[in-house]
Order: C-alpha cells, then structure tokens, then sequence
C-alpha cells in the first residue's frame, strides 16, 4: 500500500483524460477498496475450522458474530485501503509508483490516479465503509457469547487504529509499517475467536501471528519495489531506510521466522508436534518467495508469489485445527 505526508499534490495532473469512461461505477470502488485482495478476510476460516466441529463452541450465536465480524471487517478495510489511496494521491507518491517507470503496476487499481474518481468520492466512500463497520463491530460484540475486556478493547482499537494507518495520524508514516500489517492480521482472527470462545488459546495465538505475517511478507516486497516513490515522500518503510543489501537481509530473516515461530510452539508446547510438519510447504515456498527476489532480481513476482504462501498457509492451518478437533472430539 501507499500512503502520504502532508505535502501538496505535484503539479503534474493524472491522466484523467485517458482514463476509460465505460467501468461501472461499482468496479471502480471495488477497485478502490481493494476488494480483490481479500487475503486479511481468510483469518475467518482459521476461526471457523477452530470453533466448527462438535463439541466445539461455535453455535448459533457464534456463527452470527462470525458472519458479521466478516462483514464488518471487509468494510474496515475498504475505508483502510480508500483513506490510504486518497493520502497517497495528495502526496503525489502514488503517481511515482504507478507511472511509466513502472509498468507492471496496473494503473487501473489506483482510480485515483487513473482518473475514475475524485477525491471527494473516495473519501464519501470511505467514510461510508468506516461507518458500516463500525456499525457491524458494535453488533457482533452484541452478539457475542463472550465478551471478555480484552475483546471489546480490541474491537475498539482494530477500528480507531485502522483507520489511521495512512490517514489522520498516519500511522505507517511514523515508522514500525511492517509490525502494524502483522498486528492487524493477529486482531482479524483473535477478536473473534475471543468474542466466540471467551478465551485465546496458545495455539491461535501462535496462528494469529502467523496469520499476520502473511500480508507483511508481500507488503515488504511492495516496499521494495515502491521505495524512490516512499523515500520521495518521506514514508519510513524499512527498505526506504536502509540500504538494498539491509533491506533483503531484513526480508531474509523475517522469511526464516515463520518457521522458527512454528518450531518453537512445538517445543513449548503450544502447538502439537506435526504442526512443524504441516506449515513446512509454507516455510519452503516462502524461501523460494525470497529467491525469486533477491537471486533472481524479480521483487513483482515475489510479490505475488507470497499472496499465494500466504493464502497456501491459511488452508494448512484450517486443516491443522480440523485434524486437531477430531482428534480431541
């Protein structure tokens, strides 16, 4: 993703008048709101493989705050990604990044940029989207079985602290962009699971992490690639901060730490012991993921190769709580 500083819009306009006149009006605002990357709703499916099979806990009560919380969380991150769109059209970094020196960003996912919308429809867009989620939190903690503290605290903050990601505050440009996208992945599968079980186990605690790690290990590459347009701006990512050779280190060892993190819930206990052997095809993609881009210098097919790691790793962990149900039931 792309965000902004306080810094005026270039002078240069967008090629508004290039702009195709024939998408509905409903694509361009799926386009904005991202709706194709849905990769931070599949944390609904780890949740749901936890609470599903009898006696699990889910019930019908549970099934309703699953369902909303879905909702609801696709509607928070639509205003995310349309707040951070609109921050990254006024700074100008958005039009680096997918301009001609970049021709395999499809200038069409930015209808800012392209022309599709104005400014002002992109924030009614997004406030409308902050406002429904907002609407649908406060139901499924309603609804929930369990509402432990930490729960409602939680829904609280996953909203407030979203929407600043690139907007008001700015979170992402304060630094720590990359522990944020981890953090907001953990709350996407812990607040239900909490508002369903009234507890966090270890287990979902440690796949809440790795649930997380999943969009930050295509976001860093998304950073590689966007560093001139980020360090342009002012966006303190950490490969706008550090040199090539310390940024695809610092990509390196966070590639080894899902592992690791996997390796140490089994010998502390918080994990069975095949749950090593289950996630190590995603280990072994994600070294691949880090080959294709810093040995074969291709940073946007690294990129997509870890949507598909990471989507890889949610249907290793559904099956992994699924095996682990039927082997308690």
């Amino acid at each position: 993703m792309t965000d902004d500083t306080l810094t005026p819009a270039p002078a240069a306009a967008p090629p508004a008048a290039a702009a195709p006149v024939s998408h509905s009006r409903l694509r361009v605002y799926a386009r904005l709101g991202k709706l194709d990357v849905y990769d931070y709703y599949l944390g609904v499916f780890v949740v749901l493989a936890a609470v599903v099979l009898p006696p699990g806990p889910l019930g019908a009560r549970g099934a309703a705050v699953l369902g909303v919380f879905a909702v609801a969380q696709i509607l928070l991150l639509m205003a995310m990604t349309a707040f951070d769109d609109v921050t990254g059209f006024r700074d100008g970094s958005d039009i680096t990044n997918y301009g001609p020196d970049h021709p395999l960003r499809n200038i069409q996912r930015k209808p800012l940029v392209a022309g599709t919308l104005t400014v002002r429809q992109a924030l009614w867009f997004a406030w409308s989207c902050a406002a429904g989620a907002a609407l649908l939190l406060a139901a499924a903690a309603a609804l929930a079985p369990h509402r432990p503290l930490w729960t409602v605290i939680g829904l609280v903050a996953l909203w407030v602290v979203t929407l600043q990601y690139s907007y008001g505050v700015k979170l992402s440009y304060h630094g720590f962009q990359e522990l944020y996208l981890v953090a907001l992945g953990f709350a996407l599968v812990i607040l239900p699971y909490g508002m369903i079980t009234g507890q966090a186990t270890g287990l979902l605690l440690v796949q809440a992490v790795l649930f997380g790690f999943g969009p930050l290990m295509f976001g860093v590459y998304s950073n590689t690639n966007d560093v001139d347009g980020d360090r342009a701006v002012g966006r303190p990512t950490v490969a706008a901060l550090v040199s090539e050779r310390g940024n695809a280190r610092f990509i390196g060892v966070l590639s080894l730490a899902e592992t690791l993190i996997v390796a140490a819930a089994c010998v502390t206990g918080l994990a069975p012991w095949w749950f090593l052997p289950l996630m190590l095809p995603a280990g072994l993609l994600r070294m691949y993921q880090y080959h294709l881009g810093f040995r074969r210098d291709s940073i946007m097919r690294a990129r997509r190769t870890g949507f598909a790691v990471h989507r890889g790793s949610v249907i290793l962990m559904t099956v992994g709580n699924l095996l682990l149900a039927l082997t308690r039931g």
